[in-house]
């Protein structure tokens, strides 16, 4: 074997020995910095929760109050200026669920708020109500309020063309016992309202809650109670 064969041999052999050992530094390297993104991801999904979360003098002010059952804080934040900011949460935290207590919009959202309006009823034939019952305190409204007397005894329709109807009458809005009762309502601080959330094959539940106040940054704090959850609705599609 000549000088020059050998040394090719001696070259590849080394080669052969080093790739395993950089595969493996690589993949060590690789799973090092998933696990910092990981941690990252969690660190902001705190982050973004503390953000979204009423204040300790929010909680303070209406603890009694959330000591009974169904209810609880929440915070809207405006649509226009952190749906793209917020990366973790879908929408920007400018959505919240009753049922679910949770700003995604991915689960159940009820609400939601965009340029100082209040709107509810997104997708399909689903639909919503909203009536403000003007400044009014939150623990006097039940079931017997004159504001809330009509969506509580509204029963859900079950056929796909009048479910449409009904999202199209509550856009425009219409009037029922001294309130108007419509989708989107402008949001005002010191205004109690009462929402009733009608989606298909999910939910269709009522709820009072009150502005408690804006933040300089548009969002909103609400204090809430659900006051009625009815059977899930099924649409008939003819």
């Amino acid at each position: 074997m000549t000088r020059r064969l050998v040394f090719l041999t001696l070259q590849l052999l080394a080669l052969v020995l080093l790739i395993p050992i950089g595969c493996a530094a690589q993949s060590s390297y690789r799973g090092t910095i998933e696990k910092e993104i990981e941690a990252l991801r969690e660190q902001l999904r705190q982050k973004e929760e503390a953000f979204l979360a009423p204040s300790a003098d929010d909680r303070a002010q209406y603890a009694q109050f959330l000591l009974q059952p169904d209810t609880g804080l929440a915070r809207l934040l405006p649509r226009e200026k952190y749906r793209e900011k917020l990366t973790l949460l879908r929408e920007g935290g400018a959505y919240y669920s009753f049922t679910r207590m949770s700003n995604s919009y991915d689960r159940d959202p009820q609400i939601s708020l965009e340029r100082d309006t209040l709107r509810t009823g997104f997708v399909g034939a689903d639909f919503g109500f909203l009536a403000s019952l003007g400044d009014v305190p939150i623990e006097t409204v039940g079931l017997d309020h004159k504001g809330v007397q009509y969506l509580a005894a509204f029963v859900a329709p079950s056929i796909e063309a009048e479910a449409r109807e009904q999202y199209r009458a509550n856009a425009a809005g219409f009037t029922t016992a001294g309130y108007v009762y419509k989708s989107s309502l402008p949001a005002m601080a010191g205004r109690t309202y009462i929402l009733r959330s009608v989606s298909y094959n999910r939910f269709d539940v009522l709820v009072a809650f009150r502005v408690v106040r804006q933040d300089t940054d548009g969002s909103l704090v609400l204090v809430w109670k659900r006051l009625k959850e009815f059977p899930t609705p099924i649409l008939e599609r003819h």
